[in-house]
């Protein structure tokens, strides 16, 4: 029997968060014992995420930005990550990579300054995992920028920041 490579992809990722969950609750632990961030600070200039609860950071990640890291997004295909503050909108258990959460780029100064270039701002901006069809080697995604203009992190990263942000978490992207 022959299944969907994108159906195998989210059975897979399905699983694997199921299996996560049986494995945690075996020893004991709950999900309201995860610390659970009000804030997610990225800083792009040393590419590192982090989870912030009560103005303290509490985890740090590495991470890969857009192949043009430096400066703000300014519209659709540049390869750039947006700088400003967002939030946390959506989760997508079923996307390319393992797991993504939208970030809510563009907001309106980003629309009205794309507006007044004559240019479409993009869009689907998200936190997310590796490929789940990778083209090139672990090596190279862990050691370069290679996003669209995403924020990407190890796939174990990613189960941690699914676990400990919440619904419309803010963050903020700096330089």
């Amino acid at each position: 029997m022959m299944i969907e490579y994108k159906k195998f992809v989210s059975l897979s990722n399905m699983c694997f968060l199921g299996f996560l969950c049986v494995f945690l609750f075996q020893e004991g632990l709950q999900a309201g014992e995860f610390p659970i961030a009000d804030k997610v600070m990225i800083q792009k200039s040393s590419r590192k995420l982090y989870l912030i609860k009560d103005e303290i950071a509490f985890r740090t990640f590495d991470i890969a930005l857009g192949i043009r890291p430096v400066g703000d997004k300014h519209e659709e295909g540049d390869f750039k990550t947006p700088e400003g503050r967002y939030t946390l909108d959506e989760r997508n258990p079923d996307s390319e990579f393992f797991l993504s959460i939208h970030i809510s780029y563009p907001n309106s100064d980003d629309r009205n300054e794309a507006q007044r270039k004559g240019v479409q701002p993009g869009g689907a901006i998200m936190i997310h995992g590796q490929p789940n069809k990778p083209t090139k080697s672990e090596t190279y995604y862990r050691t370069q920028d290679w996003t669209n203009g995403c924020i990407a992190v190890s796939n174990s990263d990613m189960i941690d920041i699914w676990l400990m942000t919440g619904s419309h978490t803010p963050i903020e992207i700096r330089p």
